[in-house]
């Protein structure tokens, strides 16, 4: 159950001014949620413009659905994950062949070419051991620690069992563990 200063407590209501015209509320619903979702939409379609499209579709399905779900976040990652599958369907080709990319064009932390440097190498190797997880762990891993959803949201979304995502966590994370590549050792 969400408190109440938080996010998904406060959608409703958003959404409710939203329908009624309110044009800040849809400036705070794109706040909480916009970049965030074109991120996880750009890790499935490879497109920027895509992904932003996308990530329009779903504050429009939004918008029409007459009730809100009580776990916004969860609800509205799914939507979102669903339009991306509908999207690559339409061009023909599987997700699962489909490499995901980082999240360097949304990333404005970084402090210097060096640090940049050594960032984007250590993203570029994660990315290619992900690549190499079967497609069902790199996504649970994907939702829980680029999109900070929780097992019980991560399960909304994909539709599966609240132990599976535990398994497929799991089951990841330690093949991620095995690879040396990914440890500083000197």
């Amino acid at each position: 159950m969400p408190d109440e200063h938080s996010p998904d407590s406060m959608t409703p209501t958003l959404v409710a001014t939203l329908r009624d015209g309110d044009a800040s509320s849809a400036e705070l619903l794109d706040l909480l949620y916009g970049r965030k979702l074109v991120r996880f939409a750009l890790g499935y379609l490879g497109n920027a413009t895509e992904a932003e499209d996308a990530v329009q579709d779903v504050f429009y399905r939004v918008l029409r659905n007459d009730s809100i779900p009580d776990n916004f976040r969860a609800w509205i990652y799914r939507i979102c994950r669903n339009r991306c599958l509908d999207v690559l369907r339409a061009r023909g080709r599987r997700r699962d062949d489909q490499t995901l990319l980082t999240d360097a064009p949304y990333r404005a932390d970084l402090t210097g070419q060096l640090t940049h440097l050594v960032r984007q190498e250590r993203h570029e190797k994660l990315r290619r051991l992900l690549d190499e997880l079967p497609p069902a762990q790199h996504e649970v891993l994907r939702l829980r620690y680029s999109e900070g959803l929780s097992r019980a949201e991560i399960a909304d979304v994909l539709d599966i069992p609240e132990s599976v995502v535990k398994s497929r966590l799991y089951e990841g994370l330690e093949k991620l563990r095995r690879h040396d590549s990914l440890a500083d050792r000197g």
